[in-house]
């Protein structure tokens, strides 16, 4: 497979799980509302600061006002992250491999695209039916992912989008966590409150868990929750499951066999962290530091993310890179004999 390819497959997965997470990082807030006490606000600067947004955020906006933040989440062309950016690269990523992906998949994403396209900010500023549009790109993100699953042949193609996704959703529910940890950031003295409680409620719910929680655990703590959403090997959006499908798959790409040891430094950075994932105790969490702990693993992740592109997409660019620099020595030659 030609790295181009395995490029856009790749990113056309990871941008099309962005999406759906960026409509759950509004779902926090909104969960948020239905049960804080009248006497406190909400806060939206959190959503802005746990996914890295917020300094492009300050450079066109001076507060984050519940407004200002939605519309910049998801319309704001100027945000590379928002739910209209990601979706139109998800979408020309799949355009330009259109012969690789099955033509339910085109016709998903694309249709996704032009209906989101289609709806100006401005139609969506009764906040009343905020929700419920969030709750429509969630719902349209699992119709692609289906398709997806329901129409390629698990070759390299296959795996090249599941290692995108997973790559992505690790990122994204560690920041789901961030968020909480931000939220409560400026009143230390709510920790282990009714509304602390609420919070950690409504990441739960936002992430889809709730009730997959509820039938593991029976009490609703800071440290059992922390524990499903980063340890779970079984609940298919927690950190520990994500980063094993991803080394499942990356190691299928390379026909390598796990019990035989990494290969190359993209599979021995994915799977050490696997490893470090397997063997950690929620204690060692708390220890560390919720916070502490998920920037380390952000931090990581985007190590993983690097080593795959140079192991598997940087090639093409180095290939050209050298190409362009030996036709140019080669034109110099041609030049230097010319004028002699």
């Amino acid at each position: 497979m030609l790295s181009r390819v395995a490029n856009s497959i790749y990113w056309m997965n990871r941008y099309m799980e962005r999406v759906e997470n960026y409509s759950r990082f509004v779902g926090v807030n909104f969960n948020l509302a239905l049960d804080l006490p009248p006497d406190v606000d909400e806060q939206w600067e959190p959503l802005l600061i746990a996914t890295a947004d917020h300094f492009t955020f300050y450079k066109y906006y001076e507060k984050p006002t519940k407004e200002d933040v939605i519309h910049f989440m998801t319309f704001d062309k100027r945000n590379p992250n928002s739910i209209i950016s990601c979706l139109y690269e998800a979408r020309e990523n799949a355009r330009t491999i259109r012969e690789t992906i099955s033509k339910e998949m085109w016709e998903s994403i694309n249709a996704f695209y032009l209906s989101i396209k289609g709806n100006s900010a401005e139609n969506f500023r009764n906040m009343d039916h905020m929700q419920n549009y969030f709750t429509d790109i969630r719902k349209s993100c699992q119709l692609f992912h289906g398709v997806v699953d329901s129409s390629i042949t698990r070759n390299e193609a296959w795996h090249f989008g599941r290692l995108g996704r997973h790559i992505e959703r690790a990122d994204k529910c560690s920041r789901f966590l961030d968020v909480k940890y931000f939220t409560l950031l400026q009143d230390a003295g709510t920790s282990g409150s009714t509304l602390d409680l609420m919070m950690w409620t409504a990441v739960l719910k936002s992430v889809s868990a709730y009730n997959m929680y509820r039938q593991t655990h029976r009490a609703l703590t800071p440290m059992n929750i922390v524990a499903f959403l980063i340890l779970d090997k079984l609940f298919p959006r927690s950190i520990a499951y994500s980063v094993r499908q991803a080394e499942l798959s990356l190691y299928a790409i390379r026909g390598s066999i796990p019990e035989r040891g990494h290969t190359d430094p993209a599979e021995r950075a994915l799977s050490k962290m696997r490893s470090e994932l397997e063997f950690t105790e929620v204690e060692d969490v708390f220890k560390m530091g919720l916070h502490e702990y998920l920037d380390k693993f952000q931090t990581k992740n985007n190590e993983v993310d690097n080593a795959i592109f140079d192991m598997y997409f940087g090639l093409e660019t180095e290939q050209s890179q050298s190409m362009g620099q030996s036709m140019g020595q080669t034109a110099g030659k041609s030049m230097n004999q010319w004028m002699n």
